[in-house]
């Protein structure tokens, strides 16, 4: 238990760290892997909490094999809804939600037009249609009620916020929330642990 000095960051995670190949490199080969190793490293940085929604664990236990995490070090990442009824965001951020539905609306309508004028085979001109028509609407905006979770915690408790997450990055910039890239996300683990026993030295 962390003496009562120590002042505790909170970081909120996203199940990107474990489940992307190229961002949980770093933690293991395997979801379950990198989860194992994440919760060993974090039981011995006592100046950080971990934090994630309910939501985004239950997803994240869909990857995972539930039976090989160890109840013991799974306390070390602590499961929080956001308190979505008493939150306030701007109202700018409305306004701007709107207009960027409306730009992604607008680029998947010239992506559908392109694809029914393309010469090139049926279903080539579907396949194209479909990975352009998802990008256009789909790359780089919050698109699911996970992602919103993320980010109303991440300002509820003003934490760190690690997310893979282009969409969910953009839009923490806009409620000026703090994150980190999730490729230096063990290095920030390492670091934290060195700045832990510093500090248990004073």
């Amino acid at each position: 238990m962390a003496p009562a000095r120590f002042n505790k960051d909170r970081v909120v995670l996203d199940t990107s760290l474990f489940v992307n190949p190229d961002v949980r490199a770093s933690l293991g080969p395997t979801p379950t892997e990198a989860l194992e190793a994440f919760l060993f490293i974090a039981a011995q940085i006592p100046i950080l909490e971990f934090y994630m929604p309910p939501s985004i664990f239950e997803e994240l236990m869909n990857f995972v094999q539930r039976e090989s995490i160890s109840g013991d070090l799974l306390v070390y990442l602590n499961q929080k809804s956001p308190r979505r009824h008493e939150l306030t965001t701007p109202a700018f951020l409305l306004y701007e939600l709107v207009d960027d539905i409306r730009e992604r609306v607008n680029k998947g309508m010239r992506v559908a037009e392109q694809a029914v004028r393309s010469e090139k085979p049926l279903n080539e001109a579907i396949q194209e249609l479909r990975r352009k028509y998802r990008d256009a609407l789909r790359e780089g905006i919050i698109d699911s009620k996970e992602d919103v979770d993320l980010l109303l915690l991440a300002m509820e408790l003003d934490a760190l916020l690690i997310t893979a997450d282009q969409g969910v990055v953009k839009w923490a910039d806009k409620l000026g929330i703090r994150w980190l890239l999730p490729e230096k996300f063990k290095e920030y683990l390492m670091g934290s642990i060195k700045k832990a026993e510093l500090l248990g030295e004073e």
